[in-house]
């Protein structure tokens, strides 16, 4: 998967968090990357990226997958590779670990990003899931990404339902997710939205410390985050 992108933030002391972000199809990393300025103020230890689709958009920006055809799970998992290689990859240019990585998205970005750690477990500690869904609700889940789903109550490209099911879904396989509507917003990010999502970063503890806590290991380095 090639992607175009836009380094929203680089620290001058080597980065303690990467916050990698997707743009919604038929966008781009440029106005995404708009986005990815509110967590710099509160995260300055971060390296925040925002990454572009890979497939150009016939009006000019880019999507992740064609959500038009009738195999949108197929479509995803055609690109998914790609997708994980690429989080890798700034993992890896960042030196940040998958615990000290969030990834941010919004509509088909947000679906990109539930899928990916569906697939990859551990692939990133956490998620925050603007206005997104799953293609196909997991099956199984676990304590190594928290969850944060943030949607408006009256979106009908992509309606609350979506949200309401996954954190039903996840909450019963033992998942950690969080679930926070927002009051008339529509399909897109506002600033209550944004605060929301700060908030669950800078506030939630994942429950996999606890997990940990109760099981007497020890947290690694990778643990010691300020994502809490």
């Amino acid at each position: 998967m090639k992607n175009n992108h836009v380094v929203v933030h680089s620290p001058s002391l080597p980065a303690t968090q990467l916050f990698l972000l997707y743009h919604a199809a038929g966008d781009n990393p440029v106005a995404m990357g708009e986005i990815g300025r509110w967590f710099v103020g509160a995260f300055p230890r971060a390296l925040v990226v925002s990454i572009g689709g890979p497939e150009q958009d016939a009006d000019g920006g880019s999507r992740w997958y064609n959500p038009s055809t009738d195999r949108p799970s197929q479509d995803v998992a055609e690109v998914m590779d790609g997708f994980i290689a690429s989080v890798r990859h700034w993992q890896q240019q960042s030196g940040v670990k998958a615990d000290a990585t969030a990834l941010i998205g919004f509509s088909q970005g947000a679906t990109m990003a539930l899928e990916a750690v569906k697939v990859q477990s551990g692939l990133a500690g956490r998620v925050v899931a603007f206005s997104g869904r799953y293609e196909t609700l997991p099956q199984q889940a676990g304590t190594r990404t928290t969850i944060h789903l943030i949607h408006g109550d009256n979106d009908t490209v992509l309606p609350l339902t979506h949200a309401l099911d996954a954190e039903e879904r996840l909450t019963a396989l033992g998942g950690d997710v969080t679930l926070d509507i927002v009051d008339d917003l529509p399909h897109a990010i506002d600033d209550r939205a944004m605060q929301l999502a700060l908030e669950r970063l800078q506030f939630t503890v994942p429950r996999r410390y606890f997990d940990e806590a109760f099981s007497g290991s020890k947290p690694g380095d990778d643990d010691v985050i300020t994502l809490i």
